[in-house]
């Protein structure tokens, strides 16, 4: 991973995904806000749009993000290539890690993981990060499957060297268990998204992480 990305990453704190079908307003409007709050990773996740829909719209999404945040499409590498994304954000049942290296070179690789076996796994082949899912219940991936808890996610921490990031579920209200578990980064989605102020929900969630959080190991 190119050593400046790898510094942005180590620092991040809220990871935001867009969700057209969630928002009240527009994934365009809603990352302008994430960036305005200081979010440092942003990924566009669509799928409904056509092909052409999602390059004009990863496009747009693209500029707002430069020397901004760090920009990674959900599942489609045929639409990072086209956008020059800074990479891609992959599941258990989508294009095999060692194929999506071999299309997309050094850019970024994060995996979803749902235990400490696909957690070591993912960091084996090679992967910049993982995504552990879902540690909660959520409505917001029909296909999540059900919640690990967070138990789980202190195996998985173990389990890895490579960066961490937890979704599923995540608000306000249960955040305080997540930092206790030693998690210094969330993503989450129908907890900002579906509110009136998106920059300001990220605000809350990223003070709660930094004011609430261990210091991050610098590796």
């Amino acid at each position: 991973m190119n050593q400046k990305l790898l510094k942005i990453f180590k620092e991040i704190d809220l990871y935001f995904i867009t969700d057209d079908k969630l928002t009240k307003r527009t994934v365009f409007e809603d990352v302008k806000s994430a960036i305005k709050a200081g979010v440092k990773i942003i990924q566009y996740r669509e799928k409904e749009k056509s092909t052409r829909e999602m390059i004009e719209e990863a496009a747009q999404i693209k500029e707002l993000c430069k020397n901004k945040a760090i920009f990674l499409i959900n599942n489609r590498i045929d639409i990072a290539l086209a956008v020059k994304a800074d990479g891609v954000h992959l599941g258990q049942d989508d294009i095999p890690y060692e194929i999506a290296r071999s299309l997309i070179g050094g850019k970024i690789i994060g995996l979803t993981v749902h235990n400490v076996g696909e957690a070591m796994k993912a960091e084996k082949l090679g992967a910049d990060y993982i995504s552990v899912s879902p540690i909660f219940e959520t409505k917001t991936k029909f296909d999540a499957g059900p919640a690990i808890g967070i138990e789980s996610i202190k195996d998985i921490k173990k389990s890895v060297n490579i960066p961490l990031i937890v979704i599923g579920g995540i608000n306000l209200e249960n955040i305080d268990d997540v930092i206790k578990a030693g998690i210094t980064s969330i993503a989450a989605i129908s907890a900002i998204v579906t509110k009136d102020d998106v920059e300001g929900e990220c605000r809350k969630f990223i003070n709660k992480l930094k004011n609430n959080q261990t210091p991050k190991i610098k590796r």
